[in-house]
């Protein structure tokens, strides 16, 4: 007794659903930045930013690491104060730079943050925390017109910058070494 069709076609569809992985459209894997957090508030007379930067990283980007070629991230944040006049004023602009490096001979992410180094197990590990940053100051309260209106820059992206110089001659034209994400927060 053959099963009704409809049921043939399930079958069918359950026996090749397996080999569909083997053949068809090459796996999409997502690449860039996305911003899960950005938050600016004022706090113990200061304006300060909380910010999480989830990290996707492009092939090439994803390689150069395994081989041990450490990449730089920076992250910026600049206040300006609305003119209706002329040209914003800027207030203030911080930067930071996190340098993420794999130890071959320990088998260890490193990253650096100013004169601080920390080692992690995993490549995963080391971004999220070179992709993140709590209580950054921005600027004092006291540069902060109270009547005026202000809003802030944010700027998160891989330096190309800081590569080995030989690395940096091919990567002009190349879009898997171009990974940044700017957002405008209004500070209230």
């Amino acid at each position: 007794m053959r099963p009704p069709p409809a049921r043939r076609a399930l079958l069918l569809a359950a026996a090749l659903l397996p080999l569909a992985g083997l053949v068809g459209a090459p796996a999409v894997r997502a690449e860039g930045i996305d911003l899960a957090l950005l938050t600016a508030y004022r706090q113990d007379g200061e304006l300060l930013l909380d910010f999480d930067a989830r990290l996707s990283l492009p092939r090439a980007v994803d390689e150069a690491l395994q081989r041990g070629v450490p990449v730089y991230f920076v992250a910026q944040a600049t206040l300006y104060r609305y003119r209706w006049y002329w040209r914003d004023d800027r207030v203030a602009r911080v930067q930071r730079s996190w340098r993420v490096a794999y130890q071959p001979l320990t088998s260890n992410w490193r990253v650096g943050f100013g004169g601080f180094n920390q080692t992690y197990a995993t490549l995963a590990e080391a971004l999220a925390a070179a992709s993140r940053s709590t209580r950054w100051k921005v600027a004092d309260l006291t540069q902060l017109e109270p009547d005026a209106s202000h809003y802030l820059e944010f700027s998160f992206r891989l330096d190309t910058t800081q590569l080995p110089s030989p690395m940096q001659l091919g990567l002009g034209g190349q879009s898997d070494w171009s990974l940044d994400i700017e957002r405008t927060l209004r500070v209230d």
